[in-house]
């Protein structure tokens, strides 16, 4: 059977996907099991997507691990999400720093439980000399809180005298995000057919290309992220521009 890995035009590729994984309860829910069930078998789908990305070389892959939402879930889904993801942690890291890849946090960390945090400080550390790609987790993150965070840093920097109001623009407000080290956010894909952003990377979407799967994610397979890379080559990105100024440039 044919892949749609084969129709990928190396030439074309994004370089920064983000992923909403979002559908794991229903899943659960589906199979007659609690929502932890749904958690605890999504681990093959985060395989799947950071597996199709090394795979075609995309450099960059953000996953919303863990909204700063989320902690207002059921305190025994939250503790099982904590646990997973130390488990997980403990469990693939290894196979992260033997494909190349850098890991990466974006989020308040300080509020994780003090084990997770230590285990993600830690493959941080063990990653960070890894060039074959970025795998970015979104932990205890939300981009309203981001936004906001960087707005302060930025009034503090003018109250200071450090810099002026004038020197504020969109360049130096991306310098004051989590994400300041990477590239805006070429595609976002989001499973469980859900249509909406939830809070995620709003600044750094502003002219990403959105596919909402009807897929949920515990179902998820490096078939859907290639054919999602399909469907994004299919797109002319303008940028503000018309299509005959792209033509002639």
């Amino acid at each position: 059977m044919k892949s749609y890995k084969e129709d990928i035009c190396p030439e074309r590729l994004p370089q920064h996907v983000a992923i909403i994984m979002d559908g794991n309860g229903r899943w659960a829910k589906a199979k007659g099991e609690k929502r932890t069930f749904g958690h605890k078998n999504a681990i093959k789908a985060v395989r799947n997507a950071i597996n199709a990305c090394n795979e075609i070389h995309i450099p960059y892959l953000t996953l919303y691990t863990f909204s700063s939402e989320n902690w207002n879930r059921p305190a025994d889904e939250v503790d099982t999400l904590m646990n997973l993801l130390s488990e997980t942690l403990l469990a693939e890291a290894e196979e992260i720093f033997s494909k190349g890849l850098r890991m990466h946090v974006i989020g308040d960390v300080t509020q994780l439980p003090e084990l997770v945090r230590e285990q993600l400080l830690n493959v941080v550390e063990m990653t960070r000399d890894n060039t074959s790609g970025n795998l970015i987790l979104a932990l205890n993150y939300g981009a309203q809180k981001e936004i906001l965070k960087a707005v302060k840093e930025i009034s503090s920097k003018v109250k200071e005298g450090i810099i002026t109001a004038d020197d504020i623009d969109e360049k130096m407000f991306s310098r004051h995000l989590y994400t300041r080290d990477f590239p805006d956010v070429d595609l976002l894909i989001r499973t469980s057919g859900e249509v909406r952003i939830s809070n995620f990377l709003l600044w750094q979407i502003a002219y990403a290309e959105l596919q909402f799967l009807d897929i949920l994610w515990p179902d998820f397979t490096k078939e859907d992220f290639f054919k999602c890379i399909v469907d994004y080559q299919t797109k002319e990105r303008r940028y503000g521009k018309t299509s005959e100024q792209l033509q002639n440039n």
